[in-house]
């Protein structure tokens, strides 16, 4: 088979000076005559996946985070070239949903094995994504994080814990096939996977496969309920949180006051005031990990553990710590750190 490997220089945190050797010597050569290519600017992945499907390309692997991978996807939608991951991104998210490892060598023998899959894919305001989008909060942070010259988790939940105190909740309109509903959100996010990344489970219940989207409505909170939806999106029960409303649709049509930012995989953008996001369903040809449902049963409680012992600590610090934001910020980062190791 023939496949491509496009590789982004400066996404995420991981460096990939060494990514090209370790594809050297990991590949199967018996299966796989490849080729790599490094992005150079904004949109060149697409380009590059849309020339190699053209061309008849078997597979095209993104090398990089989920901004990659949405360009490299983008340029994949209605073909038969399928698409496969390395994940080097700051969170992954996409990666992790589909239980493809971190570890390079680990996600190349995930290709060596080709297991691919057509799934879904969704667009908003007919931009594809794969992952997430979504309006409020995370969209607005996700703005701030492209400015910022840091990247990785610790700066991420940096911008979440400085802003998120002052952050003005929206009135949204959503419509689905069912009717109209009016609210008052925190954010709004339409998720075809389950989560942002780094293992934050917006969306747990989410299917690559189902034809639908998941719909999340947060609903303001205060700094008190922040430890529990905290733990609530690293534990993978946010959809029983009284402050979140869940559902399916095959699209949905949002409405604001205003024009202001959304975000797709991650990456921000300006929108005006109708959002329009909808699922098209087997749309794009994937590899796989065939052995995920297994994978899934076997793992370990680490998180659902190390969350539970940082709210332990939270409930033993002081209450004045509500009170002031630096230390806020300090005892959130050791937070980070323990959830990250």
């Amino acid at each position: 088979m023939k496949g491509l490997f496009i590789l982004n220089p400066i996404s995420g945190t991981v460096k990939k000076a060494g990514i090209p050797k370790m594809i050297d010597q990991y590949l199967d050569k018996e299966k796989f005559d490849y080729e790599i290519r490094f992005t150079e600017y904004a949109g060149h992945a697409t380009e590059l996946a849309r020339e190699a499907a053209e061309a008849g390309v078997d597979v095209v692997v993104a090398v990089g985070g989920d901004g990659t991978i949405n360009e490299i996807g983008s340029g994949l939608i209605h073909t038969s070239t399928a698409m496969a991951i390395i994940p080097c991104g700051s969170g992954n998210g996409l990666a992790r949903h589909l239980s493809i490892p971190v570890n390079v060598r680990k996600a190349i023998e995930i290709l060596n094995e080709y297991h691919v899959h057509a799934l879904d894919y969704c667009t908003i305001n007919g931009h594809p994504f794969f992952c997430t989008c979504g309006l409020g909060f995370d969209a607005f942070i996700s703005q701030k994080f492209a400015m910022s010259k840091r990247r990785g988790p610790l700066k991420y939940i940096e911008e979440v814990l400085l802003e998120g105190l002052r952050y003005e909740p929206e009135i949204y309109t959503i419509e689905d096939e069912n009717g109209e509903h009016r609210h008052q959100a925190y954010l709004v996010t339409c998720a075809n996977a389950s989560q942002y990344g780094n293992n934050a489970y917006i969306a747990p219940q989410a299917s690559m496969s189902d034809g639908l989207l998941d719909i999340i409505i947060m609903e303001p909170f205060g700094i008190m309920d922040a430890a529990q939806v905290s733990f609530d999106l690293m534990n993978k029960t946010l959809s029983k949180s009284s402050k979140v409303q869940t559902f399916k649709a095959k699209e949905v049509n949002i409405r604001r006051k205003s024009p202001g930012p959304v975000h797709f995989d991650g990456d921000p953008m300006i929108m005006g005031e109708d959002i329009k996001v909808k699922v098209v369903e087997q749309g794009i040809r994937m590899v796989c990990n065939k052995e995920a449902e297994d994978m899934s049963k076997l793992e370990p409680n680490a998180i659902q553990n190390a969350v539970s012992e940082l709210l332990n600590d939270f409930s033993d610090m002081n209450s004045n710590l509500l009170h002031q934001g630096r230390n806020v910020v300090a005892f959130n980062k050791k937070m980070w750190r323990k959830l990250t190791k």
